[in-house]
């Protein structure tokens, strides 16, 4: 039996439960208005089913197998074992705690919850098709929609995802045994993240990536410590090339990845002297592919409700997350760079209360990032460069973590901590942090930007001892000139 088509109304329809959407479902219902949140397929989104929230976990799991085996300096000698299985199991108990509480927390502030696939229908109206033989569709009408069907992997052309060993990174989250070997397509933060996983679980790694060095974006100071770490690993990296094609080998178990020179580095638009080597052979178990990610803007027909995209699919929005529709609102991966859940849940929350009426903003200068490689990278606000280049006369700080007794009672002394200020106002502009915990580190000095805070109240604010933190007060104070721990600059 066929549903029949029904239409209803809602004041607010958000398109997709990922960080983004249910952020701003939850604070629209907050904020009394009646709401209805469309997903297609898992509450919490690619963030907590398929990519933040797992491969962390994994991340955690490999470390504390890594860390127990490479502990003889402390006296301790041990061989875990990897139940794979057990691991994936405690994985998915993590990310099932957080997506059913995702479900009740919608429900607990009055959000209508309807699964299925949203599209466009008119500037007020959208189709909801349900999956399932004789579900039918409904139509739903809306006073303000907010769009929040983030992102999904890009494929390169030759390695597409419906082949059998080449996996994308859900793909490769869920895998049920331990690779013998894998190439690694593109050396970004999910490439070089998911490298020291599996090469902690045993697997001969490989990563090519087109660019001169992994984590292209990141100055050299920082990638360093991370791809140094990584060939500490066992991880193999060939710079310079792209993946052209693969093929099957007779004996079954392997394939045979080809990669050719590339011919220009896109970081700084520059030509980079091509390999010696015309071409590349690399035979492998599994292929994962991790060149970047693309916005999911083209299932919603957005023509029909008049809503533009530029040319790469992402929806452009004002600072108050609105698109060239003033009641059509775009947050998370599908509005654009930077692609973090915490970015997309900031503007979600905005978009909610700009159609409650609330005098609300988007606001990027202190937008944090991490890299959760080890060690961690961690960024926020402006680099010394980029402070100049705003007109500021920047003010840096830095200390050593080899100087940090917390640092050396963890045995991980790789790594720094620097800030960034004016030097006339003494007013904290940014931090770029490569040490353990960094993404943790990294809140205090994006605090710091965000309440206006300047050197000495960083360098004045007592820290516990003895912590990682510590190192953020000695940085300030280096900067200052009265650093106690390290050489003043």
């Amino acid at each position: 039996m066929v549903v029949g088509d029904v239409t209803t109304g809602t004041d607010v329809l958000v398109i997709g439960a990922g960080p983004a959407g249910y952020v701003a479902a939850i604070r629209a219902g907050q904020l009394d208005l009646d709401v209805t949140l469309v997903e297609k397929d898992a509450y919490g989104g690619t963030c907590l089913n398929h990519g933040c929230i797992p491969s962390k976990a994994l991340i955690s799991a490999t470390n504390v197998a890594h860390e127990a085996s490479h502990a003889e300096e402390m006296g301790i000698h041990a061989n875990p074992a990897i139940d794979l299985s057990g691991m994936m199991g405690w994985k998915d108990e993590v990310v099932d705690q957080l997506t059913s509480g995702v479900e009740k927390l919608c429900k607990a502030n009055g959000v209508n919850l309807l699964e299925g696939t949203a599209q466009f229908d008119g500037e007020n109206t959208v189709r909801v098709s349900h999956d399932g033989e004789g579900q039918g569709s409904e139509s739903l009408e809306f006073e303000d929609a907010i769009i929040a069907t983030g992102s999904r992997p890009i494929e390169v052309p030759g390695f597409e995802y419906g082949d059998e060993p080449v996996l994308d990174s859900r793909q490769a989250l869920a895998l049920e045994s331990v690779p013998d070997s894998m190439v690694i397509v593109g050396a970004g933060y999910i490439g070089m993240e998911l490298a020291g996983v599996f090469a902690k679980l045993g697997t001969d790694v490989t990563v090519i990536e087109m660019l001169e060095d992994a984590l292209p974006g990141y100055d050299d100071d920082l990638s360093r410590p991370v791809r140094k770490r990584a060939e500490e690993l066992g991880v193999d990296f060939e710079f310079g090339y792209t993946a052209s094609e693969w093929h099957d080998l007779e004996d079954g178990d392997e394939i045979r990845v080809v990669a050719e020179p590339a011919e220009e580095a896109a970081a700084d638009g520059g030509e980079m002297e091509a390999p010696e080597t015309e071409s590349l052979e690399l035979d492998t178990e599994k292929v994962l592919v991790a060149v970047g990610r693309e916005a999911v803007s083209d299932t919603l027909d957005l023509e029909a409700a008049g809503i533009e995209t530029d040319d790469r699919g992402f929806i452009p929005t004002d600072d108050r997350a609105r698109t060239n529709r003033e009641h059509v609102y775009a947050v998370g991966d599908v509005a654009g760079e930077p692609m973090l859940a915490h970015k997309g849940s900031m503007e979600g929350q905005v978009a909610a209360e700009v159609i409650a009426g609330e005098p609300s903003a988007i606001d990027y200068q202190a937008m944090p990032a991490a890299v959760f490689t080890e060690p961690e990278i961690g960024t926020v606000g402006l680099t010394a460069d980029e402070a100049a280049e705003q007109g500021f006369d920047p003010l840096v700080g830095e200390f050593p973590l080899r100087a940090s007794g917390r640092a050396l009672t963890m045995n991980e002394s790789d790594g720094f901590v620097r800030i960034v200020a004016d030097e006339e106002a003494g007013f904290v502009l940014g931090a770029q942090i490569v040490a353990p915990e960094a993404s943790e580190l990294i809140a205090e000095i994006g605090l710091a930007i965000e309440l206006g805070a300047t050197l000495e109240d960083v360098a004045r604010t007592v820290h516990t001892h003895p912590t990682l933190s510590e190192s953020v007060m000695e940085a300030a104070e280096n900067a200052l000139g009265h650093a106690i721990h390290t050489l003043n600059r």
